[in-house]
C-alpha cells in the first residue's frame, strides 16, 4: 500500500526557525505570492477547504493577510504571516520554513541572537542562601536540565533562573536561563537562545518542575518521598524514546513519545524483549500523550498485541499535478530499492501521469484495506491507550486501527485532528529564502467520518478534576477494578 510505505505524516505545525537571527530582509510579497500559487494548484486540501469555507471567505482572508504581508520585510515576521494564511485551510500538515545559508566549513556565520542574555551573577552557596524553607517545597533552588545546572530565585514578584554550571559554551554562568512571572507563565531560552515560552510553571510532586515541554529536576534542596505518579509523569513526559515499566502484577505501561521514523527499531525491540510479559500481562496501558505523529510503520509491530477481528483502513487519493509527481518520481532514486518496490513505483508515476489534475487512487482503484491476522493473543486481555489533543496525524491513524479491537479503550480528551489531508512535500521557494510544506493526499473517509478539525474521541473522557499526572493512576483503577 504505497500510502503507508512512502508516507511522511509527521504532524507539522508552526515551526519555529532553528535561530533567533538578527533581522533579515525578504521580499515577502513575492514569496507570499509563490506560496499562494504553489499550495493553490498543489495542496490536495485546497478545494476541501474553499468547499467549507466558501470562496468570499477565502478572498477575504488573501485581503487581510496580503494587507499584512506588504507591511513585512523581515523575514521572520513575514513567515509568522504566511502561516497564519495557511492556517485558513486546516490546521497542519502544512509549514512555512525560513532557510539560512549554511556558513563554509572554518568561516564565521553573520548570525546573532536577537538580543544579549540578561546577566545575574549568582553563586551555587547564594542560590541556597535565598531558600526560603528547606523543609517545603517552593521553586527556589538548584536544579538541573540537559547539560544546565540552574540557580532559582525570587526576583521582584516572580523568579529568575541563572545558569551555575553549563556544558553548552554558549551559556556562561550569571546568563539568566529562564523567567517565571507573577503569574507563572514566562520563558526557558533553548541551547541556540530562542525563546520557549510556556503558559504556566507547574510544581509535579516535590522535585520535578515542568515549564512548557521542558522538565528541571531539583537537586537541592531535595526532598523524599515524592509522589509516585508525579516521578512517573515527569519521567513520560520528558523522555524523547519509548520505554515500558511494569506498574503491578496485573498492568504495563508503554510509553511511547513519537511514531517518527527513529522510534520503530525502539518500539520493536521493546517488543521483542518484552513479548513474553506482554503475553502474560492481564492490562496494557499505552500513553501517546504529545505524540504528534511521525510515520505509519512505526507502529505496525503493536498491532498484533492488540488485534481481535480483522481491521479496515480507509485509502487515500493522490493529487495528480507536475511538481505532486515529481516526489513519487523521486523515490525511484531511493538507495537500495528492490525492484518489486521500483515496479509499485513505476506503474503509480503511470497512473499519476496519465490522470492530471485529478485525485487517483493508488491502492487499484480499493477503498479499503482489510488486515487479517492469524492469531489472537489472549493477553493483554484490556488495552487501554491514553491520549489528548496533542495527538494528530500517524497517532490518529494508529487510533483509526486500534479502536477496531474488542480489547482496546481509549482515555483522555479529544485528539488534535490532522489526518485527512496528508503525505507533506516539502518544497523550496525561487529564491530560496523559504520552504512551503503543502500535502499531497485527502482519505476516501471525507465526509463521513472526517477527522480533520474534529480530532478522535476517547471513551473514557478525563476531566481536568484529575490532574495529569494522576491519569496513569486513573486508568490503572479502571482496568484493575
Amino acid at each position: 500500500m504505497i500510502v503507508n510505505k512512502f508516507s511522511s505524516s509527521a504532524l507539522l505545525l508552526l515551526l519555529s526557525p532553528i535561530f533567533l537571527l538578527a533581522q533579515q530582509p525578504c521580499n515577502c510579497e513575492g514569496n507570499f505570492k509563490w506560496v499562494k500559487e504553489t499550495f493553490e494548484k498543489n495542496d490536495a486540501g485546497f478545494d476541501y477547504a474553499i468547499q467549507q469555507k466558501g470562496m468570499a471567505a477565502y478572498q477575504q482572508h488573501n485581503k487581510d493577510i496580503l494587507a499584512k504581508i506588504k507591511k513585512t520585510t523581515d523575514k521572520e515576521q513575514c513567515a509568522v504571516v504566511m502561516r497564519e494564511w495557511l492556517q485558513f485551510f486546516r490546521k497542519g500538515h502544512h509549514a512555512i520554513i525560513p532557510v539560512y545559508a549554511t556558513p563554509a566549513a572554518g568561516t564565521a556565520t553573520t548570525a546573532t541572537v536577537s538580543e544579549t542574555p540578561e546577566i545575574l551573577s549568582l553563586s551555587e552557596e547564594q542560590v541556597k542562601q535565598q531558600v526560603p524553607d528547606v523543609s517545603n517545597p517552593s521553586l527556589e533552588g538548584i536544579w538541573t536540565t540537559s547539560s544546565y545546572k540552574i540557580g532559582i530565585v525570587k526576583k521582584d514578584k516572580g523568579y529568575k533562573g541563572v545558569i551555575l554550571t553549563s556544558g553548552n559554551q554558549a551559556w556562561k554562568p550569571g546568563y539568566v536561563k529562564l523567567n517565571i512571572a507573577a503569574d507563572s507563565a514566562g520563558t526557558f531560552y533553548m541551547g541556540d537562545f530562542s525563546a520557549n515560552k510556556f503558559a504556566k510553571a507547574i510544581l509535579i510532586g516535590k522535585n520535578t518542575l515542568q515549564l512548557g515541554n521542558v522538565f528541571l529536576n531539583r537537586i537541592y534542596p531535595a526532598f523524599e518521598g515524592d509522589d509516585k505518579a508525579a516521578v512517573l509523569y515527569a519521567k513520560e513526559m520528558a523522555t524523547s524514546v519509548p520505554f515500558l515499566q511494569q506498574l503491578s502484577d496485573k498492568t504495563i505501561l508503554f510509553r511511547i513519545p513519537t511514531f517518527e521514523d527513529y522510534a520503530k527499531h525502539d518500539i520493536d525491540s521493546l517488543l521483542k524483549v518484552n513479548d513474553v510479559l506482554l503475553k502474560r500481562t492481564p492490562n496494557l496501558v499505552i500513553d501517546i500523550r504529545d505524540n504528534g505523529g511521525g510515520s505509519d510503520v512505526s507502529y505496525y509491530g503493536i498491532i498484533p498485541l492488540l488485534y481481535t477481528n480483522p481491521i479496515r483502513s480507509i485509502n487515500t487519493t493522490f493529487l495528480s499535478t507536475p511538481l505532486n509527481n515529481s516526489r513519487m518520481e523521486g523515490f525511484l532514486a531511493t538507495p537500495g530499492i528492490s525492484e518489486a518496490e521500483k515496479k509499485e513505483l513505476t506503474e503509480a508515476v503511470k497512473m499519476l501521469k496519465e490522470n492530471p489534475g485529478k485525485f487517483v487512487n493508488l491502492n487499484k482503484g480499493k477503498t479499503v484495506q482489510v488486515e487479517k491476522l492469524d492469531t489472537i493473543f489472549p493477553f493483554p486481555k484490556n488495552v487501554a491507550i491514553i491520549i489528548d489533543n496533542g495527538n494528530g496525524s500517524t497517532s490518529e491513524e494508529f487510533l483509526l486501527a486500534a479502536k477496531q479491537s474488542k480489547k482496546v479503550k481509549l482515555f483522555g480528551v479529544t485528539t488534535f485532528g490532522v489526518l485527512d489531508i496528508s503525505n507533506t512535500y516539502v518544497v523550496e521557494s525561487p529564491d530560496k529564502q523559504f520552504k512551503l510544506g503543502y500535502s499531497l493526499s485527502k482519505s476516501l473517509r471525507i465526509p463521513d467520518l472526517a477527522i480533520d478539525g474534529k480530532g478522535i474521541m476517547p471513551d473514557y473522557y478525563i476531566d481536568k478534576s484529575i490532574p495529569d499526572a494522576q491519569w496513569v493512576n486513573y486508568v490503572v483503577g479502571i482496568l484493575e477494578q
